[in-house]
């Protein structure tokens, strides 16, 4: 079995896409006006896979963990209806444990995409886990998946885009953007 393979095989039991943000999301990069609001800088593609997973149909649960605190994280996980957001959680895993109690998930359900140490146990525990291609190199060790893509550059749409292929929907959807 190809290593693609086995990557399609996992993402076919994911239902649930939990993720970082600095990093991850956004290219890590921190603007912090005087006010001590932070600004952060999203990507559209990553956005647009919003829409490819509601079209898909797949009941696909997403969650966004970071260890950092920003009104722009709620207000945008809000806009983006993202199920479970836990904001301020240094122990990743423990966010993951909590939904996983909630909706009687088994670790083999959940994809995680994460760039840094905090990321490890989380990533080392999940049925699926992918980092940026600019990730730390510890992390790049022990993940199933490389993303093509730099953080903050469409790593959640190619995880998505992984997904849907493992069901045999990245070709239906990219049909209805055709005709």
């Amino acid at each position: 079995m190809s290593m693609n393979e086995i990557i399609l095989k996992k993402a076919k039991k994911i239902k649930l896409i939990a993720l970082d943000i600095d990093g991850v999301l956004t290219e890590g990069k921190l603007i912090i006006l005087n006010s001590g609001e932070e600004i952060k800088i999203w990507n559209v593609k990553d956005r647009f896979a919003h829409t490819l997973l509601n079209k898909s149909g797949l009941n696909i649960k997403l969650a966004w963990i970071t260890a950092r605190q920003s009104d722009q994280v709620a207000i945008r996980a809000s806009e983006l209806k993202i199920d479970y957001v836990y904001q301020k959680y240094i122990d990743k895993l423990k966010a993951i444990n909590d939904i996983i109690s909630k909706e009687q998930f088994k670790y083999e359900n959940i994809a995680y995409i994460g760039d840094d140490w905090l990321d490890i146990p989380a990533l080392c525990n999940c049925g699926l886990s992918v980092c940026p291609k600019d990730a730390h190199e510890e992390v790049k060790k022990i993940v199933d998946y490389i993303s093509k893509f730099n953080g903050g550059k469409g790593v959640f749409r190619e995880v998505v885009e992984i997904i849907l292929k493992s069901h045999n929907l990245y070709d239906k959807i990219l049909k209805t953007y055709k005709e």
